[in-house]
């Protein structure tokens, strides 16, 4: 495939084994995991592709290329990033997830693409700073900023609660934060192995994750893109 690079990681998983499936296009890159599901320290193989605005192209090649398409009925639960992110990346993972899970009657779960980052952040914490809020920002060019807020929480699954959802703040205009900012910046295939991983607590949890209520993030206008 032109331009589309990938790397992987462990072995492929078990043909015979239900599996789980994260899938992640809130950037310009595409990131693809797959594991056994129902077992979170099982091999995983994950891959990042480059697309930029090839992804309407190439998104069903690139997950094939991880999780070839004989073996999709073996699907047994979803994850992907719900944005924010650009609206036609963004829009076209969801709607093969809510796709698939309809389909092959299973569960889907949607996460934003903050909440995947801020999950790599506060985790790295030390205990003590466990009440502490994390902002982030995603700068626009002339738009402004895209901020939300999150903090540990140990009655939140995976441990870190979406305090506020992220929204556009305009230039000039004030976000009501005074706790630390940092950028928003995605990891491909470190951010889908976190949807990989609360999934994987999802499914420890029997939730029932239906896909209706799974819907892109737009804090912009879809006729701006982001």
């Amino acid at each position: 495939m032109s331009g589309a690079a990938s790397s992987f990681q462990h072995d492929q998983p078990c043909a015979s084994r239900p599996l789980l499936l994260a899938l992640h296009s809130s950037s310009e890159t595409l990131g693809v995991a797959v594991q056994p599901l129902g077992e979170p320290a099982a091999a995983v193989r994950v891959a990042s592709f480059p697309l930029g605005r090839r992804l309407s192209n190439d998104l069903l090649p690139c997950v094939e290329q991880v999780l070839p398409a004989e073996q999709w009925p073996q699907l047994g639960r979803l994850a992907v990033a719900t944005g924010p992110g650009g609206f036609t990346g963004t829009r076209l993972t969801v709607v093969l997830a809510r796709t698939l899970a309809q389909q092959l009657a299973v569960p889907l779960h949607g996460f934003s693409s903050f909440l995947l980052i801020a999950r790599r952040l506060l985790t790295a914490q030390a205990p003590h700073e466990a009440g502490k809020r994390l902002w982030l920002e995603q700068l626009l060019p002339r738009r402004g900023s895209v901020v939300g807020c999150y903090g540990l929480d140990p009655a939140a699954l995976g441990g870190v609660a979406e305090l506020e959802l992220p929204r556009l703040v305009r230039p000039g205009e004030s976000w009501g934060g005074d706790d630390p900012c940092a950028a928003a910046v995605v990891d491909a295939e470190a951010d889908a192995l976190q949807l990989l991983e609360l999934a994987q607590l999802a499914q420890a949890a029997d939730l029932a994750g239906p896909w209706a209520p799974v819907l892109p993030l737009y804090p912009t206008s879809p006729v701006e893109g982001l």
